[in-house]
C-alpha cells in the first residue's frame, strides 16, 4: 500500500516563543513543542459505512501504521491481509485531512466489538474500560521460548534509541518505541506524544509489512510500562519488552500471564527483570 509522505518537522515539532528563567536570568527564546492533534480512526468492510472506532490525541505522522496497529493490538483485525487500504479525510473540507483515517477491510467489520469495549483513547493513558486480562489472553497466541538476550545488548539499547529520536531531539517531549534484533540492531523507531501511540505505530508498521508475530525481537519503550503496553506487545508476539522506567503491578502480572519477559529501569549499568527472566542471559541469583 502506498503511504502519503510524512508531515514536516514543523508540524511534528512546532515553534513557540517562550520566557526562560535560568539561575536568576530571564530571557526570551525560540523553542519547539511536540505536535499534538486528534486522529479519528474508523473501519469499514466492503460496502459498509465507516464505523467510528476511537479518537486519540497523537503526534502527526504514520497515521496508517497507528490505525493498523491499534486495530490489530485491540483484536479488531486478525492479520495484515484483512487490511486492503486507507482513506483519509476530504482535503476540500478538512484543514488537516490526515486527522481522519478509515481502515478499509477485506471482510465485513463487526461494529459490536467497538460497542462492547467502549474505547476511549488519550495520549496519556491509552485505552480505558477494556476487557479483562482473560479476554486478552484468549487472543494472544502463545509466545515461544527464547530468544536469549545478553545483558550487554540490553544495556546498549537506550543509547541507540535516544540517538535515533529526531523529534525528541527537537522538542524533548515525545515518547518512543524501538524494535530491535536480539543483537541490538535498531530496525524501526516510532515517536509520539502518547506512549501507547508510539507502540501502535511501531506494531502497525510490522502489521502492514506482514512481519507479525515478532517472536525474534526486543521492543524498548521510553517512560513507564503500563498494562496497555504489555498487552499490545503480547498480541504482536514480542518476547522481550523493556523500558527505561518502572512497570505497574498490573503490567508485571499481565506479562507473567502472557509470557512476556518484562525489563524495567533499563538505564546506566543496570536493569530489573520483573517477569520471565529466562530470556535474559545474566548470572544466577
Amino acid at each position: 500500500m502506498t503511504q502519503p509522505p510524512e508531515p514536516s518537522l514543523e508540524r511534528r515539532a512546532t515553534r513557540a516563543r517562550i520566557t526562560a528563567y535560568r539561575a536568576g536570568t530571564v530571557e526570551s527564546l525560540d523553542d519547539r513543542l511536540a505536535g499534538e492533534e486528534p486522529l479519528a480512526i474508523r473501519a469499514a468492510g466492503p460496502g459498509q459505512e465507516p464505523v467510528d472506532v476511537a479518537i486519540t490525541m497523537r503526534t502527526p505522522g504514520h497515521e496508517a501504521e497507528l490505525a493498523a496497529g491499534f486495530l490489530r493490538t485491540e483484536g479488531l483485525v486478525e492479520d495484515h491481509a484483512a487490511i486492503i487500504g486507507f482513506d483519509r479525510g476530504d482535503p476540500t473540507i478538512a484543514a488537516q485531512p490526515d486527522d481522519e483515517i478509515t481502515v478499509r477491510l477485506a471482510r465485513p467489520f463487526d461494529a459490536s466489538l467497538v460497542a462492547e469495549r467502549h474505547f476511549v483513547a488519550t495520549a496519556s493513558c491509552g485505552i480505558c474500560g477494556r476487557a479483562s486480562i482473560d479476554e486478552i489472553a484468549v487472543r494472544c497466541a502463545p509466545i515461544p521460548a527464547g530468544p536469549l538476550v545478553s545483558a550487554e545488548t540490553l544495556l546498549s539499547l537506550p543509547g541507540r534509541l535516544r540517538e535515533a529520536q529526531a523529534v525528541f531531539e527537537a522538542t524533548g517531549g515525545l515518547h518512543a518505541a524501538g524494535l530491535f534484533t536480539v543483537t541490538g540492531e535498531l530496525l524501526v523507531l516510532r515517536e509520539d506524544i502518547g506512549r501507547h501511540n508510539a507502540l501502535d505505530k511501531l506494531i502497525g508498521s510490522q502489521v502492514l509489512a506482514g512481519n507479525l508475530p515478532l517472536h525474534g525481537n526486543i521492543v524498548l519503550v521510553s517512560g513507564r510500562l503500563g498494562f496497555e503496553l504489555v498487552q499490545k506487545a503480547a498480541v504482536a508476539g514480542v518476547p522481550v519488552l523493556a523500558a527505561v522506567s518502572a512497570p505497574s503491578d498490573l503490567a508485571v502480572e499481565t506479562a507473567g500471564r502472557l509470557g512476556v519477559t518484562l525489563v524495567g529501569f533499563l538505564r546506566g549499568a543496570g536493569f530489573n527483570i520483573y517477569a520471565r527472566p529466562d530470556r535474559i542471559a545474566v548470572g544466577r541469583v
